[in-house]
């Protein structure tokens, strides 16, 4: 019988890349290219069938391969030039990080030759990246094995806690030939947990009479997103989210009690539970505070991690689903009237404060154009998903937008980075062009990212943009009580960000008010491509919201 043949093909370093790239399953290529292996390995992965999307920026680029490797559950690639291309990724590749995304980023690289003569662009790309990178490889001479490098690299970015890499690939090194990588190597399979650690689990969950569930990103998984409404459900206990995990349990769900930053809102129920079981709730999930609950802690994650906060008294530590399902059933104290009861509590505490419906002289309230944009939606027929940016807005759009599966709700929740969405929705869109999805930015956030408008008009995706414009730094305009700070510090001159997508080729569309609002909404979900809705709102009820949230 004839053994199985592997590609034969000749290849180079860049196709070799290619061919790693593919067999991760990497679905498409952001970046902004330069010289040296750039081109090569664009040219490279059309020919694997992975398409390029070429970016304005790299911090969005490597923010659309980290969103894109979070609703795939699986690597996503970005390229990058030498110097000022690697420089400009840090960003992104910090994001990716503390979200914990699988992204290779793909850097052009110098040969030793090349290090003799040249000090042009020249920096120690690893060492930069070093603090928020996993791995990192050189294969930048000729004759190395660019492709095991890259497959290597991929593999070590899905193993838990998953995160970037970094491999250099040289121009020379690009077109040399290299031998193609073997099979992509599978990840092995989910075991259930045993020993003393579980027995420990399961007893503290039978002595329980009000645990609570406080879900984490890495409950968005399927399988782990599964095992845990399951398990909520046997216990009939609530369920917290944070931020990363909105959708884990869908917020309509009667076991639904609110989203979980580490702060105040959330307080009351967690104050009154026995047992707290973290689900894949990774601590740069939370907010900087100390830990405030005297209950004890059952701690389930995909691999072990310091709870600088406090020390659990189980833990389990391995693949989430086989662990929660291991946990067992059990019946817990908690009424569904008390559950509810909390929610409506958690709710009323974020809508404290906010300006009426309609808006007050200054525009719409935050939480109205949130409600309205979920109405029109409702309305039109769609499903989009929703990435939000960081800056005071999003305090109304994590609490008011509602998600019924992980990755309804995208946001940068580690790194908490302005100029995460547009570049977030565009990703999203390309992921699933029938839901399409919604950037929900503040000003100041989409003026850091403004280039990517071109590039969601470039390639028609149905996104819509919709500005919270207050011509401020409104979160950090309220941290600034006592102090003199000169004028034009938080704050600059209302832009006319609707007119930037009209000069852009996009639909660009302004309100001031609820009519033209709504208007404004239905024309920009109803186009084919992307529109920007540029909103004036009123920020008044932002410090009532963050008294809420954070106490």
């Amino acid at each position: 019988m004839p053994m199985p043949q592997r590609d034969a093909t000749p290849s180079t370093g860049a196709g070799a890349v290619a061919a790693a790239l593919h067999a991760a399953g990497v679905p498409r290529l952001y970046g902004v290219p330069g010289g040296g292996s750039s081109l090569d390995l664009v040219e490279a992965a059309a020919a694997r069938g992975i398409p390029f999307v070429l970016a304005r920026h790299e911090t969005a680029a490597v923010i659309m391969a980290a969103t894109e490797a979070e609703l795939a559950q699986r690597p996503v690639a970005a390229l990058v030039t030498r110097g000022p291309g690697v420089g400009n990724a840090a960003n992104g590749m910090a994001q990716a990080s503390l979200d914990r995304a699988p992204v290779l980023l793909l850097a052009d690289g110098f040969t030793g030759a090349e290090r003799a003569y040249a000090n042009h662009q020249f920096f120690d790309h690893a060492a930069m990246l070093a603090p928020v990178t996993k791995a990192a490889a050189r294969a930048v001479e000729p004759g190395g094995a660019p492709g095991l490098m890259a497959a290597s690299l991929l593999a070590t970015a899905m193993a838990a806690p998953r995160g970037p890499a970094l491999l250099e690939l040289s121009g020379q090194a690009a077109r040399a030939p290299a031998a193609l990588p073997g099979p992509a190597a599978l990840a092995a399979a989910g075991t259930v947990p045993e020993g003393a650690a579980l027995e420990a689990a399961r007893g503290l969950l039978r002595a329980a009479r009000h645990p609570v569930i406080v879900a984490g990103l890495e409950a968005a998984e399927p399988a782990a997103c599964a095992a845990l409404r399951a398990l909520a459900e046997r216990l009939g206990c609530p369920v917290l989210v944070t931020y990363k995990a909105k959708g884990v349990l869908p917020d309509a769900h009667p076991l639904f009690a609110g989203v979980f930053t580490g702060g105040a809102a959330e307080a009351p129920v967690l104050a009154a539970a026995d047992l707290i079981l973290l689900a894949g709730a990774d601590p740069v999930e939370f907010i900087p505070q100390p830990w405030r609950y005297a209950a004890p802690l059952l701690d389930l994650g995909t691999a072990p991690r310091p709870l600088h906060y406090a020390v659990p008294a189980a833990g389990l530590y391995g693949p989430l689903a086989p662990a929660l399902a291991a946990l067992g059933g059990g019946a817990s104290a908690w009424t569904p009237a008390a559950i509810a009861g909390h929610r409506e509590a958690w709710l009323a505490a974020l809508a404290n404060g906010a300006t009426p419906p309609g808006g007050g002289n200054r525009g719409l309230s935050p939480q109205a154009v949130v409600a309205l944009a979920a109405a029109a939606c409702r309305e039109a027929g769609r499903d989009p998903r929703v990435a939000v940016d960081a800056g005071a807005h999003m305090f109304p759009c994590t609490t008011f937008w509602p998600a019924a599966r992980p990755g309804d709700l995208l946001i940068s929740n580690g790194l908490a980075t302005m100029g995460f969405a547009l570049p977030a929705g565009i990703a999203a869109a390309l992921h699933d062009p029938g839901r399409g999805a919604i950037a929900f930015t503040g000003d100041g956030g989409l003026l850091m990212a403004l280039g990517e408008l071109a590039t969601a008009v470039t390639l028609g995706v149905k996104l819509a943009i919709v500005v919270f414009n207050d011509a401020t730094l409104s979160l950090i305009d309220i941290k600034k009580a006592g102090r003199d700070l000169p004028g034009g510090a938080l704050g600059w001159p209302e832009a006319d960000l609707a007119g930037v997508m009209q000069a852009l080729g996009g639909i660009g569309l302004r309100a001031t008010d609820e009519a033209g609002y709504r208007d404004a909404l239905a024309t920009a979900l109803a186009a084919p491509g992307p529109a920007l809705v540029d909103v004036r709102v009123d920020p008044g009820s932002y410090p009532a919201q963050i008294k809420a949230l954070r106490g």
